[in-house]
């Protein structure tokens, strides 16, 4: 891939070859033909000549101890250095998770960079190793650095974002990121998954604590949750609450497991699903925002899945109507449970 290939579009594409190189073991569901299965299908479909694609630089120090202590950085910099280990049973680093990490973090801070500069509206950073689970101290659930977390308090304290909008979709809870800011009202987060479920965490009871209470919306969904539910989630709970909070950007954790084919999860999402929620999340972008909207790649284990999936995800950034690879959109299987998270959801904001 080029480092650096200007055309007219408005969508950045972060990508580069060290991701692939983060290595996780013989077998592990995350792993490095999940970044190239996903750009072949992008070739395939035309659309990398829509985006421009760009190689992104590492993230400084200084930029990952906006949310992670120099004693865990210099943790996984010793493990790489030593040729790897694992921080917990699911957890890998090797020889080139150092470095895949500071770029994987800094694809999302050149993205916000990006942005405020208007050298693009949107991005996809497609890196890894991903990042929603990652705590400020301790990295889990195949997460290193929390990616987004980086990028949302980089956008803060550099001051060109007052507030952030968190949207997870991932169909696991992404308990790193709202550890991070849960008593931060400068960042509303929101999340979609699937629950119970690992990592245990986002129930709806957690909202938010102290200053930040309230800024935590949490719509754990049963298993075999479908298309409708989500939208419905979307169109009552999340679109609205990002309205009433009018974010200065908006970030994305897109993790592609909640898809009905993926080998981890048991949600019931198609791959056109996520073009429809990637166009809501556009739309108040471009109401609010600026157009200012960056998707960080987290989840999704089956790999055809997964490509066609992103595909649909760029494909709605850029306009393009890409005929979906799925069946129709399945319904809930549980959909009374699902049908009372949302109420809860929207009784606990005050949504009308």
């Amino acid at each position: 891939m080029k480092e650096k290939n200007k055309v007219s579009a408005n969508i950045a594409l972060f990508y580069d070859p060290i991701f692939e190189r983060h290595s996780t073991g013989f077998g592990h569901p995350e792993k490095a033909e999940r970044l190239s299965v996903s750009l072949k299908a992008l070739e395939e479909t035309e659309l990398l000549r829509s985006v421009e694609q760009r190689s992104p630089r590492r993230a400084e120090i200084e930029e990952i101890e906006l949310v992670h202590p120099l004693s865990y950085i210099d943790r996984i910099k010793s493990m790489s250095a030593a040729g790897g280990g694992y921080l917990d049973l699911d957890t890998a680093v090797s020889t080139d998770t150092y470095e895949a990490a500071l770029k994987a973090a800094g694809a999302v801070i050149e993205s916000v960079e990006g942005c405020f500069k208007s050298d693009f509206k949107y991005s996809f950073c497609m890196v890894r190793p991903p990042g929603h689970h990652a705590l400020s101290k301790r990295g889990m659930g195949f997460c290193i650095f929390n990616n987004v977390a980086i990028g949302a308090r980089f956008a803060l304290e550099s001051g060109k974002a007052n507030k952030v909008l968190v949207v997870d979709w991932d169909a696991h809870h992404g308990n790193g990121t709202q550890d991070i800011f849960y008593e931060d009202p400068r960042v509303l987060y929101t999340s979609i998954h699937q629950y119970p479920f690992y990592p245990g965490t986002g129930s709806q009871e957690e909202t938010g604590q102290g200053a930040g209470r309230g800024y935590t919306i949490n719509l754990p969904f049963p298993a075999g949750t479908g298309e409708a539910h989500y939208i419905e989630a979307f169109e009552r709970v999340i679109i609205p609450a990002g309205r009433r909070f009018n974010p200065d950007i908006l970030f994305v954790s897109a993790g592609y497991d909640s898809h009905y084919a993926d080998l981890l999860c048991s949600m019931r999402l198609v791959d056109s699903s996520f073009s429809k929620m990637t166009k809501m999340l556009a739309s108040l972008a471009r109401e609010y925002s600026s157009d200012r909207l960056i998707i960080v790649l987290e989840g999704g284990y089956n790999l055809d899945a997964m490509a066609h999936s992103v595909v649909q995800t760029i494909g709605a950034l850029a306009n393009r109507n890409i005929p979906s690879w799925d069946r129709k959109p399945l319904g809930s299987a549980h959909s009374e449970l699902a049908s009372q998270v949302i109420n809860k959801a929207v009784s606990q904001q005050g949504i009308l």
